[in-house]
C-alpha cells in the first residue's frame, strides 16, 4: 500500500516523539512492503513564530491532500501565561478539527499488567479496564457564539441533530464491534443541549437491538470512572464533557505518555498522542514516545492494516515487559533509557521480527 502522510511535530517534545513515530512506521512499512511518502508541515507555537498562524493555509492543504495526519503536539508557556494573547496555539489545533471536518475523537482507555502499579488507582480497580471513549469535536461550547466584556461573559453549547445523530452513530457501531454496551454520558437533568443528545439516543438505540445502551449524567460518570472504571465498555459524549473525561480516563492507565487518539470524520483522519507538549521537557531526551508510536499503529489499523498494527502493539509490550521504559514509569533500579533509545529498541524488535 501507498500512503501520503502529513507529519505535524508541533511544539515542546513534539519533535522528539515524532522522530520514533516515523522510525516506527517505517520499521513497519520495510517489513509488510508498504510505500510511505511524508510531508511536514507548521502549527503550534512554533507556525505562530514562523507565520503567525498555528495552523497556516499551507498546512491545512497539505493535510488535506494526505491519506492521513500524524499529529505530536502544541503548546507553550509564552502563551499560557498571557491570557491577553489573541493568537494560541491550541487555535491551531481546534482549526485543524474544524476544517477537516474531524467530528470524532476516539480514545482508548487500557491498562498494562506490567504498569497497573504505577496508577493512582487501587490495582483491583483498573485491572483489566478496557474501554474508549467517544468525544464529539467540532460541536458544543468551544465554537458555540462567545462573549466577553469586563463584567460579563458566555459560551453556548450548540448542537443540531445531524451533529448528535452522526457522533451516536460513531458511539453505536464501536460498540457493536467490542462488548456491546454503550453509556451516553449527558447533563439531561440540567442542559436543554443534553436533553436532546439523550432524545436522539433513545430514539436511535432501537436501531442497535444488541447493544446494551445506558445513560450516565456527566458528574456520575465521572466517580464510576474512578470506583469502577471496568463497568464501561464505549462512552460516548459532547465536546466540553469529553474533553474532561477522556483526561481523566487518561491516568488510569499510570501515564499520559501510554495512550493514542484518532480523530475521524469527514475528510483525512488525525491520529496523535494523548497528552501535551510538556515544554519543560523539551530536549532531554526525557519523553515517552509510546503513545506517539501507538497512534502510529491506531494509523496503520485505521487502514485495515491489522497486522502493521498488531506487531507495533506487541513490540511497545515487549519494551515495557523488558523495562526499556522512559523515567516516569521504569522500575527501581532498572536501566536508563530515554526518548531515543526506546524508540531504537522497538524498531531493533520489528525489524528482527
Amino acid at each position: 500500500m501507498k500512503l501520503k502522510i502529513a507529519v505535524l511535530p508541533g511544539d515542546g517534545i513534539g519533535p522528539e516523539i515524532m522522530e520514533q513515530g516515523v522510525a516506527v512506521m517505517n520499521a513497519v512499512a520495510s517489513k509488510f512492503g508498504h510505500e510511505v511518502e511524508y510531508k511536514q508541515a507548521l502549527c503550534g507555537a512554533h507556525a505562530i513564530d514562523e507565520v503567525g498562524d498555528p495552523f497556516p493555509e499551507e498546512t491545512f492543504q497539505i493535510c488535506k491532500e494526505a491519506d492521513a495526519v500524524l499529529f505530536a503536539s502544541v503548546g507553550d508557556p509564552k502563551f499560557d501565561n498571557d491570557p491577553t494573547a489573541k493568537v494560541r496555539p491550541e487555535q491551531g489545533l481546534l482549526a485543524m478539527r474544524k476544517k477537516l471536518g474531524l467530528f470524532a475523537n476516539i480514545r482508548p482507555v487500557q491498562t498494562f499488567k506490567c504498569l497497573i502499579h504505577k496508577s493512582p488507582l487501587r490495582a483491583e480497580l483498573v485491572e483489566n479496564a478496557d474501554f474508549i471513549c467517544i468525544r464529539e469535536l467540532t460541536g458544543g461550547m468551544y465554537f458555540g457564539e462567545k462573549y466577553q466584556d469586563n463584567d460579563k461573559a458566555y459560551d453556548t453549547n450548540y448542537y443540531t441533530r445531524p451533529e448528535i445523530e452522526r457522533i451516536l452513530k460513531v458511539g453505536f457501531e464501536y460498540a457493536m464491534k467490542r462488548n456491546k454496551h454503550l453509556t451516553v454520558v449527558d447533563k439531561a437533568n440540567v442542559l436543554a443541549s443534553s436533553r436532546l443528545w439523550r432524545q436522539i439516543a433513545q430514539e436511535m438505540a432501537p436501531n442497535y437491538p444488541e447493544v446494551n445502551t445506558d445513560y450516565m449524567y456527566v458528574d456520575n460518570a465521572a466517580m464510576r470512572m474512578i470506583q469502577e472504571p471496568t463497568f464501561f465498555d464505549v462512552m460516548v459524549t459532547e465536546n466540553t464533557f469529553g474533553d474532561i473525561l477522556t483526561d481523566e480516563g487518561s491516568v488510569i492507565s499510570g501515564s499520559m505518555g501510554l495512550l493514542p487518539s484518532a480523530s475521524t470524520g469527514e475528510s483525512t483522519p488525525v491520529f496523535e498522542p494523548i497528552h501535551g507538549s510538556w515544554p519543560q521537557a523539551k530536549g532531554l531526551n526525557i519523553a515517552n514516545p509510546l503513545a506517539q508510536i501507538l497512534s502510529v499503529a491506531m494509523l496503520f489499523e485505521y487502514f485495515d492494516l491489522k497486522a502493521e498494527g498488531a506487531l507495533i502493539r506487541e513490540a511497545v509490550d515487549a519494551s515495557l515487559d523488558a523495562n526499556v521504559r522512559t523515567p516516569e514509569i521504569q522500575v527501581e533500579g532498572a536501566g536508563k533509557f530515554g526518548t531515543k533509545e526506546v524508540g531504537a529498541w522497538i524498531v531493533d524488535y520489528i525489524s528482527k521480527k
